[in-house]
C-alpha cells in the first residue's frame, strides 16, 4: 500500500508568488554551505584595518574589545538562530529579515525600520566590495604596467560588470561553490602575518611606538573610531537568508555553520591584529598591505607575496560582492537600487 504523501509543513510559500523564495526554500543545503556563506558575509578584507583599530584602543583594550564583541555576536547570532528554528517547528518559516521581524516585534513601523537598515547596509557592502575590487586591480596594473593609461573609475566599471553578469545565479544556494573563496581569507591574512613579522625582524623595520593619542578628547574619538571598525567586521552575517538555504529540518546544523565561521575568525582576527600592530604600533595604516608598501622607501615584503595577497583578496570582494547582488536578484532584500 502506498504511503499517503508528506504534508508541506510550508504552504504559504509554494503558493507566494515570490519566484526567489520559492527557489531558497527548494535548497539543500548542507551545514558546511552555510559556514562559507557566514565566512564570506563576516571574515573578508576589513580584517586587514584591525591593527589601526588596535592603534585606537592598545594591546588590552584591543583585545578586549576584540574578544568581546565576538562573543557578543556569535551569541546573537545563536540566539537568532534557535528563534528561526522555533519558527521554523511551529510552521512559519521565514527567509527574510524582515519576515522575521514582523513575526517577533510586530508589523508595524519597526517591520519598515528593519527594511531601512537592512538595505542600507547591504547597498554599502554591494557598493564598497565593488570600490576596493577596482582598487585591488589597479594596484596590480599598476606594477605590472607603471606607465599604464587606465584610471580606477574603469576598473571599478569592469568589477561591476562582471559582478552584474554573475549576479544572475538565483540564489545563495547558487553559491555555494563561489563562496569557498572566502576560505581565501586565510591565504592572504597569513601571508600578511608572514611579511608583517619578516618586516618586524628585518634591517628595516620601522621604529615602534605604541602610545595612544596625548589629548584626552583624541583618545576617546580614536577610541570610538576602533570600536565602531571592529563591530563593523562582525556585524555583517545576514543570518535568516542563509538559514533559508539548508535543507529542512534546520536544527543544529546553523550552529555548526557559526562555529565553523568563528574558528576561521579567530585564526585570522587576532593573527593580523597582533602581528599588524607589533610592527607598526600607532603607524599602523587603515591598511596594512599599504603598511608594507609605503609611499617612501622600500617595500617591507616581498613584491610577490604582497601580489598574491591582493589577488586573494580581489577573489574574496567578487565572492562578498555577489552575496550582497545575490539577495538584490533573489528578492530577498528590500532593495533601493
Amino acid at each position: 500500500m502506498a504511503e499517503p504523501p508528506e504534508r508541506d509543513p510550508f504552504p504559504e510559500f509554494r503558493l507566494d508568488s515570490d519566484a526567489g523564495a520559492t527557489f531558497v526554500l527548494e535548497s539543500k543545503g548542507k551545514w558546511w554551505h552555510a559556514g562559507f556563506h557566514l565566512t564570506t558575509a563576516i571574515v573578508g578584507p576589513t580584517i586587514l584595518t584591525l591593527p589601526y583599530a588596535f592603534r585606537g584602543l592598545g594591546w588590552g583594550l584591543g583585545f578586549l574589545c576584540l574578544t568581546v564583541l565576538g562573543c557578543v555576536t556569535f551569541y546573537s547570532y545563536y540566539l537568532m538562530s534557535k528563534v528561526l528554528e522555533h519558527c521554523e517547528k511551529a510552521g512559519r518559516r521565514h527567509i527574510r529579515f524582515r519576515e522575521l521581524a514582523a513575526d517577533v516585534l510586530g508589523s508595524g513601523w519597526m517591520f519598515y525600520f528593519v527594511i531601512f537598515i537592512q538595505t542600507a547596509i547591504n547597498t554599502g557592502v554591494g557598493i564598497g566590495a565593488i570600490l576596493l575590487a577596482g582598487e585591488c586591480l589597479k594596484i596590480m596594473y599598476e606594477n605590472l604596467s607603471p606607465n599604464g593609461s587606465l584610471k580606477l573609475y574603469e576598473f571599478i566599471a569592469m568589477v561591476t560588470v562582471v559582478m552584474i553578469v554573475l549576479s544572475q545565479l538565483p540564489s545563495f544556494h547558487s553559491l555555494r561553490h563561489i563562496n569557498f573563496a572566502s576560505l581565501l581569507c586565510l591565504g592572504y591574512t597569513f601571508l600578511m602575518v608572514g611579511a608583517c613579522i619578516n618586516a618586524g625582524l628585518s634591517k628595516n623595520a620601522p621604529p615602534r611606538d605604541y602610545s595612544l593619542e596625548p589629548s584626552g578628547s583624541s583618545r576617546v574619538f580614536s577610541a570610538f573610531t576602533s570600536i565602531s571598525i571592529i563591530a563593523a567586521i562582525f556585524g555583517n552575517g545576514i543570518l535568516p537568508e542563509i538559514q533559508a538555504t539548508l535543507a529542512p529540518p534546520a536544527t543544529g546544523k546553523m550552529v555548526k555553520g557559526l562555529l565553523m565561521c568563528y574558528t576561521v575568525a579567530l585564526l585570522t582576527f587576532y593573527s593580523a591584529a597582533v602581528s599588524g600592530y607589533w610592527v607598526f604600533g600607532n603607524n599602523s595604516n587603515s591598511n596594512i598591505l599599504k603598511s608594507l608598501m609605503p609611499d617612501e622607501g622600500p617595500s617591507l615584503a616581498p613584491t610577490i607575496v604582497l601580489g598574491l595577497a591582493v589577488v586573494f583578496v580581489l577573489l574574496q570582494l567578487l565572492a562578498i560582492g555577489l552575496l550582497s547582488f545575490s539577495d538584490y536578484k533573489t528578492g530577498l532584500f528590500t532593495s533601493c537600487l
